[in-house]
């Protein structure tokens, strides 16, 4: 992992994105990394698209504002596509990360992206396979995992089992397991 990166989440209120954001700091803690993570909203309500963002650094963070030039980014909902700027401020080799079926050369296309590097996987087709409903932030960090170094697969499982364990069926638990995993394994890029 580099020494400092800054991520950029794109979603909409109700899909788990902040808690998303949150499971991948905390899971970041694990490797002895200093983290930030924090949402931008106001009083949206469900659905309404909303941004999330990480710090994860080698180093204490001293910065308090939100990520302008992230080098990842990851959107959940791809309704935001054409609605909002995702893009805004990446960093010419970011890291992009899109929740769709759509194969990831036109989406880089439809996207503009440049010299981006962009990835899809199905986050949602894969979350009601194996959850039982549409929470495609699980299996996006499944995603995030395989194209980056921020965490391994194994550290995020354990800590996913680890947090789901306080307020979660097995069932629940093991549905999210296997939706991390599925996505690790079928992100395209």
């Amino acid at each position: 992992m580099k020494d400092f990166v800054e991520i950029r989440w794109h979603g909409r209120g109700g899909q788990g994105t902040v808690t998303a954001a949150k499971a991948l700091a905390e899971a970041a803690i694990v490797g002895d990394k200093h983290i930030q993570a924090f949402p931008e909203y106001g009083p949206e309500r469900m659905g309404a698209p909303i941004r999330v963002y990480n710090r994860i650094s080698s180093e204490p963070i001293t910065i308090h504002c939100p990520v302008r030039n992230p080098s990842i980014v990851i959107v959940l909902d791809p309704s935001l596509l054409g609605a909002v700027d995702v893009l805004e401020g990446a960093t010419d080799d970011a890291v992009v990360i899109v929740n769709t079926s759509m194969d990831p050369e036109t989406l880089k296309t439809k996207m503009d992206a440049g010299n981006k590097r962009v990835y899809s996987v199905d986050a949602t087709k894969i979350s009601l396979d194996c959850i039982g409903r549409v929470m495609p932030n699980t299996p996006i960090m499944g995603a995030l995992v395989k194209v980056t170094d921020i965490v391994t697969l194994e550290t995020l499982v354990e800590h996913i089992k680890e947090v789901f364990a306080k307020k979660f069926s097995d069932e629940v638990i093991n549905g999210n397991v296997k939706a991390i995993n599925r996505a690790y394994e079928e992100v395209k890029g």
